[in-house]
């Protein structure tokens, strides 16, 4: 995320006071949202990282979704493929590399859309980012991509070993694009919640999107909460928030749109986001917090429970977190 520009940004934004009242979240109450699983000590998006956050006592798992060839959910932060697999290791899928524009940003790779699920599955995962997290490379090439449904299995196991139910938190990647090439990413995911029986007041499920089109046709087809995930402080005017209170159940900021982070990298003062949208209506979960000093503000270097604590008392009520063990101890 462009993180000085989006902290010098929301401390020019003034909101407003909306009408309707959501009471904050105690910080025993905050959710903790395993990013990509525990992706801060497990390849992304793996049984492994998906099961240790669980362990860790995370309350929900987040699969990003993005589509097959033949139409199948699968679980990868973008559809391109060689920063979170080994794809450029396989020559007989040598000729697949190709450039593409997804939502205005040209992409040089292999792209899941080219592949079919029995191809996928010959690939193993790797670490996305080994210059920032070199331990979890000893984990590379041991597990397979997975599908939705396989991500929504694994949580029902992890319920019944764990003794209490564990949530998914399911994002729809790029959904504009993958509608523009036939393969709309919405029928498929309501199809698999269908299935499970998750489509459903009370099922333990937020379905997220940073667009806004989707989550609105969402609307009219699941029963579950819906939050929409936001980057920009133009999005959260006093406005903007009602309108999103028509659709959805919260919002996603990124962290320094809730806390503004100053000029020189330091954590300051709350924007007020978090009181006006709980004024709005809207829960507040916001992402993403990561253990290492890249990643933190200059006032917080090696004080990540410090960090994170300073987050639950702005009044957060979800944090999506890659070391949700810690997310867990903080709240205590």
């Amino acid at each position: 995320m462009r993180t000085r520009a989006l902290a010098l940004a929301t401390s020019a934004v003034l909101l407003l006071q909306p009408v309707v009242a959501v009471p904050a979240a105690a910080h025993s109450d905050v959710l903790v949202i395993g990013h990509r699983g525990a992706a801060g000590y497990r390849p992304e998006h793996t049984v492994a990282s998906y099961s240790l956050a669980a362990q860790m006592g995370a309350d929900y798992i987040e699969p990003d979704l993005v589509s097959t060839k033949d139409g199948v959910l699968v679980a990868r932060h973008e559809n391109e493929l060689s920063t979170s697999t080994d794809v450029a290791a396989h020559p007989e899928f040598a000729g697949r590399q190709t450039t593409k524009n997804i939502d205005g940003w040209d992409m040089t790779g292999w792209f899941t859309e080219d592949f079919t699920l029995a191809e996928l599955k010959t690939l193993r995962a790797r670490e996305s980012q080994p210059e920032l997290r070199p331990a979890n490379t000893a984990y590379d090439g041991r597990y397979q991509i997975l599908t939705f449904q396989e991500v929504i299995s694994l949580a029902q196991r992890l319920s019944r070993q764990l003794g209490r139910e564990i949530g998914i938190y399911p994002e729809t990647k790029h959904p504009s694009y993958f509608a523009s090439i036939g393969l709309p990413l919405e029928p498929a995911l309501v199809r698999t919640l269908n299935v499970n029986g998750l489509n459903r007041r009370g099922a333990k499920v937020f379905v997220q999107s940073f667009e806004s089109d989707n989550l609105k046709a969402l609307k009219k087809q699941l029963r579950v909460p819906l939050i929409q995930l936001v980057w920009d402080p133009a999005q959260v005017t006093p406005d903007k928030l009602r309108e999103i209170a028509t659709y959805a159940y919260g919002i996603g900021p990124h962290v320094t749109m809730v806390i503004n982070w100053t000029e020189d990298g330091s954590l300051g003062a709350s924007t007020g986001l978090v009181r006006n949208a709980h004024r709005a209506g809207l829960a507040v979960h916001a992402y993403t917090f990561a253990v290492e000093n890249q990643n933190l503000p200059t006032n917080y270097q090696n004080r990540f429970t410090a960090y994170l604590k300073a987050y639950y008392r702005a009044g957060i009520d979800g944090a999506f977190a890659d070391n949700p063990d810690l997310a867990v101890a903080a709240r205590r």
